[in-house]
């Protein structure tokens, strides 16, 4: 197990934790959260090794291998893949002491190494960081591009994949959903909940979060904070825990306020000083409970546009692309107030092309694309940042907005946005990459615009602001569309869905579990197609070879047939139990110190079918191959 006991660690003039304690058992997914800068990615530092601490211990097994995401990415010419297999520095050394012993042609050595490869699935290697990189977007062309042709964000991917490559016994991941999308985050959910160690994940995506953890370590007032279950569990634990606090303060303050109208009462008179000071002393000793502060620190909405036309845009028969080169096709779109579009599509379909089009950022190639004279367009992507001047302040980049705007105006606004105080006033350069995409969303929001473009907002920001945004756009009176690997971003936001592919945009008819179907049917298709080396068609075969060879199909696929129906109904049931757990854990009843034993019953059985769906989808999905497989078989 992971043990840190009474840690204490000041960093400058900040204290991060105090007398900090926490237990992390073998095989447990644990979320780490906690508002920024309270220490998160400073702990993992400390588990690293990286950093001391000023008192406290951190341990673990001597024989654990601890795997985490570099943050420097080499400018080299090793291709893709080979710098994925990097990360299997057992591999990397067996596989040059092979060398070795093949150039000193020592027979016996080489068949010693060649049984070691062979206990580490060394044969399979290749397949396997080839699976890593295609979940994390890379086909098979970018595989074997050097690491130095790939921009910062897919650098971050390299080293997401060389991390999980390593054979761990302890993943540590701070964001490492930060530069993905949507359906590289699924793919990784996925990974990540059938790895077999422990994970620590700092992570500010709550369904990201809910999906692969049974614990959290809340990071607050310098202690680390233990919760059973996943985040939306931590939510109502947190909530009762508050509303209790909250009475006891209340109830003490009566208390105080009680005792205190004594002291005022008496301290003068001698008869009843003894029994003043007495009172006095009893406050001195009283533990004084802070009041439960559960608003966040950010607030804002919305303002009225200052025009809200209808239609807002109108796009006709458009093409779009760069150049002579057309990326979608066909696209009809009518965007009037209140149109919430969430947009989803696999990377590379085409989702920045439509996004830059509409912004009016690039022209569309062909076809009719109308906008209101009154547009006045929100864009929000990470280039965006840009826009942000050098060595200002908040202030100023309010002030240049409105320049007759009265500085305390300005902050004030600011406020709702996280930058209190003299913050307000700090220069920009110093910015956090989230303190500076507050700032972005801040200058969108004060210009009241009516169509909004949001393309990935939440990166780098933390639940609190995230939950934010989420209200206030539920509030936005214009038209939206939003790209967003954040499911819950987009479960609370978007009354629409389009599908992004094969170079069309169309309404995309499900909710987000059926974007999680249709990939994984999207995946096997091309699975199945890399498969078939043979596109032929069986045109010699007579209509009685025809018939037998479908007799004979149908006899092999019957008993896998079968087994996949099987798998079906035992989902079904499952699914439908776990709906029950989810239910009845939305009781905060549940919650309390007597029903402690309950929770941890469900809690156990929501984990342990999770767990069995997982096996079973798996199960379910190697069928199918098995079935295409035959088909294919029958058919070439």
């Amino acid at each position: 197990m992971l043990h840190i006991s009474q840690l204490n660690l000041q960093l400058g003039n900040k204290v991060l934790f105090s007398g900090a304690n926490a237990t992390i058992y073998p095989g447990h997914k644990i979320g780490i959260i906690g508002a920024n800068g309270c220490g998160k990615s400073t702990l993992f530092n400390v588990i690293r090794g990286e950093l001391g601490t000023d008192n406290g211990d951190v341990s673990y097994p001597k024989n654990w291998q601890l795997a985490w995401v570099k943050q420097e990415t080499p400018n080299v010419d090793t291709s893709a893949i080979e710098y994925v297999i990097d990360g299997d520095i057992k591999y990397r050394e067996l596989q040059a002491q092979l060398q070795i012993a093949e150039d000193n042609n020592d027979g016996t050595k080489i068949g010693h190494l060649h049984h070691e490869l062979e206990n580490i699935n060394a044969y399979t290697i290749k397949s396997r960081a080839g699976e890593l990189l295609n979940g994390l977007g890379f086909d098979a062309e970018a595989q074997q591009k050097p690491v130095k042709s790939f921009s910062g964000g897919w650098r971050m991917r390299l080293n997401l994949a060389q991390a999980l490559m390593i054979d761990s016994d302890c993943l540590l991941l701070d964001e490492p959903t930060n530069h993905l999308d949507l359906d590289a985050v699924i793919w990784l959910e996925k990974w990540l909940k059938r790895y077999a160690g422990t994970i620590l994940l700092i992570s500010h995506d709550r369904d990201f979060i809910d999906n692969i953890c049974q614990g959290i370590l809340h990071v607050e007032q310098q202690s680390l904070n233990s919760y059973t279950g996943n985040y939306s569990n931590f939510e109502r634990q947190r909530a009762e825990k508050l509303s209790q606090q909250q009475a006891t303060f209340e109830k003490q303050q009566v208390e105080i306020k009680h005792i205190q109208s004594f002291i005022d009462r008496f301290k003068a008179q001698a008869t009843k000083a003894k029994q003043a000071q007495s009172r006095i002393k009893m406050l001195e000793r009283m533990e004084v409970i802070a009041p439960a502060h559960t608003d966040s620190q950010f607030h804002f909405e919305f303002p009225p546009a200052k025009q809200l036309p209808n239609p807002i845009m109108k796009m006709e028969k458009v093409s779009a692309g760069y150049g002579d080169t057309t990326i979608l096709s066909d696209i009809h779109l009518n965007l009037v107030p209140g149109s919430r579009i969430g947009l989803l599509g696999r990377n590379g379909a085409g989702k920045s092309t439509f996004i830059k089009t509409i912004s009016l950022s690039q022209p569309p190639l062909t076809g009719e694309l109308e906008h209101s004279k009154h547009l006045n367009i929100g864009y929000f992507s990470q280039h965006q940042l840009d826009r942000l001047r050098p060595g200002h302040t908040p202030v100023q980049h309010i002030t240049m907005l409105t320049p007759g705007i009265l500085e305390q105006e300005a902050r004030n606004y600011l406020g709702g946005f996280g930058f209190n105080g003299d913050q307000a006033l700090d220069n920009i350069d110093s910015f956090s990459g989230g303190e500076k995409a507050r700032l972005v969303l801040a200058l969108i929001v004060f210009e009241k615009p009516n169509l909004l473009l949001l393309d990935e907002p939440t990166n780098h920001l933390d639940i609190e602001m995230r939950q934010a945004l989420t209200i206030a756009l539920q509030g936005f009176e214009g038209a939206m569309i939003l790209i967003s690997h954040d499911r819950h971003l987009l479960k609370s936001s978007c009354d629409e869905l389009y599908l992004v592919d094969n170079g069309t945009v169309q309404p995309f008819d499900g909710d987000l579990e059926d974007y999680h179907a249709w990939l994984l049917t999207e995946t096997l298709k091309e699975v199945a197609a890399n498969k078939s080396t043979d596109d032929k068609e069986n045109s010699a075969a007579t209509k009685k070879e025809q018939k037998r060879l479908d007799a004979e199909l149908r006899k092999k696929v019957s008993p896998l047939k079968k087994q996949t129906d099987k798998l079906e109904k035992q989902q079904e049931k499952l699914e439908t139990r776990l709906k029950q757990i989810e239910e009845l854990m939305a009781d905060t009843e549940l919650y309390t110190e007597q029903n402690k034993t309950q929770l941890n019953k469900l809690l156990s059985e929501q984990a342990s079918i999770k767990s069995e769906l997982e096996t079973i989808e798996l199960e379910w999905f190697e069928l199918e191959e098995q079935i295409e497989a035959i088909r294919e078989e029958f058919t070439a």
